[in-house]
């Protein structure tokens, strides 16, 4: 295999070119933890034997002592679970069997780093047919992952973070290709760098994500803090409903680097499961997140006793979840450093009933900071223009900033996306606080109680463009000239069919 170093768009392609293997065998929805997977396995694989290698030529009579400095690796991978052992093995029976083992024996040798974390996946699954078909795609899948392209080992792979590149590329490619099942866990790369911006994640921060996802968004705010001191001084806390989705995170992390976290699965709103040792919910420096938008059969049951008194304000209605996860997030803040951005649809700025009774108790408890409106088609499964909420302990003043930015992004074919601009002057507006003209508005509290604690955008920020006036006088002047023109060119015409002899 070639050393020479390979760039991230050539092992995004290779990457995403594997799935192949698996169109018009099994649903893109389920497809994506198998490459995911293998990936994982792929890279973890290659690492193992990059260092071994290394340590060989340095050390090569000293088998013990490589051992031993083997040993001093982030993680262990057992003889008979790496790829190589697999790939060797690929035309025998029993493929999925095998990997299936190795994941397993991966999760043992690795204690909590990846407790549980391959237990929804099965490559042994009836999904990819019967044994002989299921034996030959995983062959085939190994075959993919063998080749030049996705040699990731250190050495070639250089000191960018390429393969989480690779796994955000594949994650986003997958919620772009399944849709709303798929997006559900992805928040668009440039949304989260935007939240991170906002929320200003500071050295020794505690930062959680209550519906994380995949984790793309909790590492973002983690990212800022590394990229300013060039230490990982911060704690990550995650919780994700649905198991394969948290075994992305658990993954996710795992190939980041990112040791210091603790990501939960569960049901957030019924069973929160982010608690100290007292059984009370554990708060946070920055709280984030894009949960489901207007999730129905939410948890209002258990929501009526909650014991961690999360919904004093007010219930939300049963088919709209909404302000369940904000009240959540908002109970989850430290009282004294606390600052939170969730990602929600327009309805959460303007409903009435009870969501607008927890919206004014929000808003007179001086919590509000911002809303940002965002464009359309920014989320997949969803074309819904959304807007992100900005919360915070301790404002020095009651006010309220409203920024519009939805009429500036960048066209895509499928998919609109905020570009660097649009992220700066969001960003920079936010921290000015002060009115913009038809881009932002500073209000008071009194102005947001005159508008009985509506929060729509154009109630406070003034996007209405005038019609530049139709001068008829001028209008009537080229017209006039235009007669002239035409008159002119017909009698050019007449003594060009008279000369040719066509004349009358």
């Amino acid at each position: 295999m070639a050393d020479r170093l390979v760039t991230q768009d050539q092992i995004n392609k290779a990457a995403w070119a594997v799935c192949d293997t698996f169109r018009g065998v099994v649903d893109a929805a389920d497809y994506k933890n198998y490459v995911l997977t293998m990936l994982f396995l792929k890279y973890i694989s290659d690492v193992w034997s990059d260092h071994y290698q290394g340590y060989k030529a340095q050390y090569g009579d000293a088998p013990e002592l490589i051992e031993a400095m083997m040993a001093k690796e982030n993680f262990v991978l057992p003889p008979h679970a790496s790829f190589g052992f697999l790939y060797e093995h690929r035309h025998e029976p029993k493929n999925g069997e095998r990997i299936d083992k190795a994941l397993h024996a991966i999760e043992d040798a690795n204690g909590t780093k990846l407790r549980d974390v391959f237990q929804d996946i099965s490559f042994n699954s009836n999904k990819l047919g019967d044994e002989d078909q299921k034996n030959d795609t995983l062959r085939f899948l190994l075959e993919d992952f063998a080749k030049d392209e996705l040699d990731l080992r250190p050495s070639r792979v250089g000191a960018l973070d390429v393969i989480g590149g690779a796994y955000e590329y594949l994650i986003s490619r997958f919620a772009s290709e399944a849709g709303k099942s798929a997006g559900e866990f992805y928040t668009p790369a440039e949304v989260s760098t935007l939240m991170s911006h906002l929320v200003q994640p500071k050295e020794g921060d505690q930062i959680c994500d209550p519906t994380c996802g995949s984790g793309s968004l909790l590492m973002k705010c983690g990212r800022r803090i590394l990229e300013q001191t060039g230490k990982r001084t911060y704690e990550l806390y995650g919780q994700e409903a649905i198991g394969s989705t948290w075994a992305l995170a658990k993954m996710n992390m795992f190939l980041h680097g990112e040791t210091n976290h603790k990501i939960e699965w569960g049901d957030t709103i019924r069973n929160p499961k982010l608690l100290d040792g007292n059984g009370n919910l554990l708060h946070f420096d920055v709280v984030v997140a894009n949960p489901p938008f207007s999730l129905d059969k939410w948890g209002i049951g258990s929501a009526e006793k909650d014991p961690y008194k999360r919904f004093w304000r007010g219930l939300p209605p049963k088919t709209k979840g909404d302000y369940a996860f904000i009240s959540h997030m908002v109970e989850t803040l430290k009282p004294d450093t606390g600052r939170m951005a969730v990602v929600v649809p327009h309805g959460v700025l303007f409903r009435g009933s009870s969501e607008g009774k927890i919206r004014k108790a929000l808003i007179e408890d001086n919590l509000l900071d911002a809303v940002i409106g965002l464009p359309e088609k920014l989320f997949f499964g969803t074309g819904i223009p959304a807007a992100i909420l900005i919360f915070k302990h301790n404002k020095p003043d009651s006010s309220v900033l409203f920024i519009d930015a939805s009429r500036e992004y960048e066209d895509g074919k499928n998919q609109n996306k905020l570009g660097q601009e649009q992220i700066t002057k969001i960003i920079e507006t936010y921290r000015a606080r002060e009115t913009l003209d038809k881009y932002a508005y500073r209000a008071s509290l009194e102005e947001i109680a005159e508008n009985d604690f509506n929060l729509n955008i154009p109630r406070y920020v003034d996007t209405f463009e005038e019609e530049e006036e139709i001068d008829l006088i001028a209008v009537r002047t080229e017209r006039k000239a235009l007669n002239a023109e035409m008159a002119e060119l017909e009698a050019e015409m007449d003594a060009y069919l008279k000369e040719l002899g066509y004349g009358a």
